[in-house]
């Protein structure tokens, strides 16, 4: 399967053990994502988790069939997501986005999603930092690849 094709659930941290178990780190919070049997790809491989567990601080400890390095992101493939509830959204659907604010003045790209205490925030390729809350994100349309946000949320030019 091609990489474009696989949206990331986590990657392969540190051992955990001598038998090729390992912690997850930035595990997917989706319930039986990480179950006995599940297929999860490596960097592009497909997988089977053969021994899953919890380990300290209730974090993912999975086994898979074949070695996989430490660092190695582990995926699945879009198909499998669940439809995100209304007004949700998977980052990979706003990494991309265009964000303009309301009155049609282009402020940047998204470049990543930040998981912060309060709230999520946008990242832009400007270096701006805009707070994923309904105050400020006025629509999210991904058909037409745009975010439209409300003035007074990044400086006047």
């Amino acid at each position: 399967m091609s990489e474009a094709g696989l949206v990331p659930v986590g990657r392969v941290g540190r051992p955990h053990g001598v038998d090729g178990s390992f912690f997850v780190e930035e595990p997917s919070e989706v319930e039986g994502r990480f179950a006995r049997g599940a297929r999860v790809w490596i960097d592009g491989v497909e997988a089977e988790i053969v021994v899953s567990k919890r380990g300290s601080g209730g974090r993912p400890v999975l086994k898979l069939d074949r070695a996989a390095a430490r660092g190695a992101t582990l995926s699945i493939p879009r198909e499998e997501l669940p439809e995100p509830d209304e007004d949700a959204y998977y980052v990979f659907q706003l990494v991309g986005l265009t964000v303009v604010e309301e009155a049609g003045r282009v402020l940047g790209t998204v470049v990543d999603v930040h998981n912060g205490p309060a709230n999520d925030s946008l990242e832009l390729d400007s270096g701006l930092l805009l707070p994923l809350v309904g105050a400020c994100v006025i629509d999210v349309d991904l058909e037409a690849r745009r975010v439209v946000i409300a003035r007074g949320f990044a400086d006047d030019e």
